[in-house]
């Protein structure tokens, strides 16, 4: 009896399902976080009958032939790329990103990984970094006299100073864009990682190549729409149950089945 087995994968699909969904709600407060879709698709299919098969000395042929299912199995789960909801902070190291990009960040291991969250932040030397220390490419340090600090539409940081009319400008931050950013490594801490799906990182200066800019005292929220990850966890959990249904009535036909005298 096959019905154990193809409702077993589609229970195992709607949990995978309602995992991607409450990940998506639980970063519903992450700072430039795009929601997951989980994708499926059918398995291999028993061919009983296969269609145009010759079905008699005639030569009539089968117009769909017996084609059994054997369930379903997970595909992708997919980032959803919109741009989330700019909010005002007034941070002056706060930086959304409005369009397409990413900054670029050094991880210890000088790896270069790329995120949207803009909320950048001071080390104790004056580097501007990431909430999780990681420097900002390129590197831009902050001198200990400065009194304020300004970054325009194209990542350009100046420094202001009591002394002194004129800002200084202390560099340029970076943009990076891929063909594919969809596949994109994610390893946390709002962080993603080239990987041969995305294709290499094309880096320029915020506003080019279709890349889009950065506007100072704002950051980005997460994309995801509370009403919709409410409704496709409900759908979730009504095709888990009917998929539970499925096996209990399979169990009920064995039963039967070992039971006839």
């Amino acid at each position: 009896m096959r019905a154990l087995q193809i409702a077993a994968a589609g229970m195992t699909a709607q949990q995978t399902r309602v995992e991607v969904i409450s990940n998506n709600l639980a970063n519903m407060s992450t700072t430039g976080y795009n929601a997951r879709r989980a994708e499926f698709a059918d398995l291999h299919y028993q061919q009983v009958a296969r269609p145009g098969t010759i079905n008699a000395s005639d030569g009539t042929v089968l117009p769909t032939g017996v084609q059994l299912g054997l369930g379903v199995r997970p595909t992708a789960v997919s980032v959803m790329l919109s741009q989330g909801t700019l909010a005002q902070t007034g941070g002056n190291l706060d930086v959304a990103i409005e369009g397409e990009g990413y900054l670029e960040v050094t991880l210890p291991s000088g790896q270069p990984a790329y995120t949207r969250d803009g909320a950048l932040k001071l080390s104790a030397d004056g580097l501007i970094v990431t909430s999780d220390g990681y420097a900002v490419a390129p590197d831009i340090t902050m001198p200990a006299d400065a009194r304020d600090i300004s970054i325009n539409a194209e990542g350009e940081v100046y420094a202001y100073f009591t002394d002194r009319v004129e800002p200084e400008l202390l560099g340029q931050f970076s943009m990076a864009g891929f063909t594919n950013a969809k596949g994109l490594e994610a390893i946390g801490s709002n962080l993603f990682v080239e990987s041969p799906a995305s294709g290499p990182s094309l880096v320029t200066t915020p506003g080019q190549d279709g890349l889009g800019t950065l506007r100072q005292g704002y950051l980005e929220d997460s994309s995801v729409d509370a009403v919709k990850e409410v409704t496709e966890l409900i759908q979730a959990q009504r095709g888990y149950e009917l998929n539970s249904k499925v096996i209990t009535a399979a169990d009920q036909m064995l039963g039967a089945m070992v039971q006839i005298r």
